[in-house]
């Protein structure tokens, strides 16, 4: 399955031509981000900038066929003359904690998820994506040390756009899964959060309209148990903070998802069985799904999507392709107009 085969990520890679930004890539000596990077930069997707080491990089950027492309810049962290500044820049905001001296401050933010984390939180690019090679746990710590959160925003969670393009899927288009890589136990407060988040999100990439399904093992009390009350109480806080939006929980995926099974075991509910925002109970339950998804289901996953970031960063599954890649410098693009 190819972006340019599903009307949604034909629309994101338009937005994100229509925005021209500037996308840094820390793994720039793997050849899925430069083949991704080589792709996005010739579709005029985004401007890139990949971290590594030029011999190598500029190899793998021949390979694709990108080699000497303006759209696309090369540098080397620890040899880059924006080092002094960044390193000035870190020692001033972890002095005290684990940085105390300009050399240590040099040495830490020459690692490439670090560098271009500071491109990012200097204004020198306007999002970074990641995770290719490093795992999660190292690409979000990066982003969430330097960048930080949004003003207001007390809790960075993520999600996946779940692309719904192959033939056997009876209903076609995305929906999104949250989360699925972040938050490992949310309570009624952050179930909420990420609630609110999510539907921001998928209002801002696919400019439709959310519809919010708060996922358990029970449809509106079919079942009686102590977790499904913190389910509750975040939809409750949700319909406070956002009376208007569409949102319903506790419910069974089924009757989130399929029509006829919502007119049985919720027939009053605003989702009407047509929800595209999914907000699992927990880590488990969500990283569980979206896999599951994507490796029985066929879909197309695409994330972890971080969301309440001051400015975009982005991480990528170790297992990803250069298609993956590819897209996800358009969501990062696109991101940035809404940041």
């Amino acid at each position: 399955m190819h972006a340019g085969e599903v009307p949604v990520l034909r629309r994101l890679a338009a937005a994100a031509r229509r925005l021209n930004r500037h996308i840094v890539l820390p793994e720039g000596e793997d050849p899925r981000i430069v083949e991704g990077a080589a792709r996005a930069a010739a579709d005029g997707i985004a401007r890139i900038t990949l971290l590594g080491r030029p011999a190598v990089v500029r190899r793998l950027l021949d390979r694709y066929g990108a080699k000497g492309s303006n759209r696309i810049s090369v540098e080397h962290p620890a040899r880059s003359p924006r080092l002094d500044a960044y390193g000035e820049a870190w020692l001033r905001l972890r002095r005290g904690r684990d940085c105390d001296d300009r050399q240590t401050a040099r040495r830490q933010v020459a690692e490439p998820l670090a560098f271009a984390a500071m491109m990012v939180r200097a204004g020198d690019a306007d999002g970074t994506v990641g995770g290719a090679v490093a795992t999660t746990a190292e690409t979000v710590r990066a982003a969430l040390r330097i960048i930080g959160p949004a003003p207001g925003i007390s809790m960075v969670s993520s999600f996946f756009l779940m692309v719904l393009a192959r033939e056997h899927h009876a209903r076609k288009g995305v929906v999104l899964f949250a989360d699925c890589g972040l938050v490992v136990q949310p309570d009624a407060a952050e179930l909420a959060a990420i609630a609110l988040a999510s539907s921001r999100s998928y209002r801002a990439l696919t400019g439709e309209e959310p519809k919010v399904a708060m996922l358990s093992f029970s449809t509106r009390g079919s079942a009686s148990h102590p977790s499904l009350e913190r389910i509750r109480d975040a939809v409750s806080a949700v319909r406070h903070q956002a009376p208007d939006l569409a949102i319903d929980g506790e419910m069974q995926f089924d009757a989130a998802f399929v029509e006829s099974v919502c007119r049985v075991k919720a027939p009053d509910s605003p989702l009407a069985g047509a929800a595209n925002v999914f907000i699992f109970p927990d880590l488990a339950s969500g990283n569980i799904g979206y896999k599951i998804a994507e490796r029985i289901g066929g879909a197309m996953a695409i994330g972890p999507i971080l969301q309440g970031l001051a400015r975009p960063a982005n991480d990528l599954s170790r297992g990803c392709t250069a298609e993956d890649v590819y897209c996800m410098i358009a969501v990062t693009a696109v991101q940035g107009a809404h940041a």
